[in-house]
């Protein structure tokens, strides 16, 4: 076979058809296949996460699925100052751009208020003392209540009427009541010494009370 007949093909149309037509199912395959990747992946569509801080999980669940997305609860915290099981942050955070179906995770206020160590004041601590450290710890206080003993000293904790006990946990943020020494403790034993007096001696009572026995005699 001589040069000329070897390259003698490229003088057939035919040829050409076949290898135009291979290119152009090559080229369709591949725009084909970009194509359904796209429409697969949601490729250049977006969502705007909206806004659903304070909402309740069922509502917020209402909002996402009305934009074809989804949430789920994946974390809670407590802030006292918010109502129980409302929404408090989420991620994505609103505004951002996602995809459909993308799943939002929600971060919720605690239904149950978490207990907390009450402060070991009783019995060590001066009002004052008292008074700084259950504040610091978030707690709030009732009116003091009074007790016998020595002025502004602190004899016990109550939640609810309850004496709390040294580690006992009550809600975070609850309201306690301070049992306090009203000063007057020298004033109770100074009655009970009075009272003694007065009763005088019982032996010389119980002469006494012979003598007068023995005078109907």
């Amino acid at each position: 076979m001589t040069i000329k007949e070897f390259f003698s093909f490229r003088q057939n149309k035919y040829f050409w058809i076949n290898i135009l037509a291979m290119i152009a199912v090559v080229v369709l395959l591949m725009f084909g296949t970009l194509k359904g990747i796209d429409i697969y992946t949601h490729h250049g569509e977006a969502v705007v996460v909206p806004d659903v801080k304070g909402m309740t999980v069922a509502e917020a669940g209402a909002v996402f699925d009305s934009r074809g997305l989804a949430c789920i609860v994946s974390d809670s915290t407590y802030v006292k100052d918010k109502p129980a099981g409302c929404i408090l942050d989420y991620n994505p955070a609103a505004g951002q751009k996602v995809k459909e179906g993308r799943i939002i995770y929600l971060t919720i206020n605690a239904i149950n208020i978490p207990l907390q160590v009450v402060p070991d004041v009783a019995d060590n601590s001066s009002l004052r003392q008292a008074e700084a450290r259950i504040l610091a710890s978030g707690f709030k206080l009732n009116d003091i209540q009074y007790v016998p003993g020595e002025k502004d000293w602190v004899y016990g904790v109550k939640y609810r009427e309850r004496m709390l006990a040294i580690g006992d946990k009550v809600p975070m943020g609850a309201t306690l009541t301070l049992m306090v020494g009203d000063g007057n403790r020298e004033v109770l034993e100074g009655d009970s010494l009075s009272a003694d007096e007065s009763m005088g001696n019982p032996d010389e009572a119980v002469s006494e009370g012979s003598a007068a026995d023995e005078s109907w005699f």
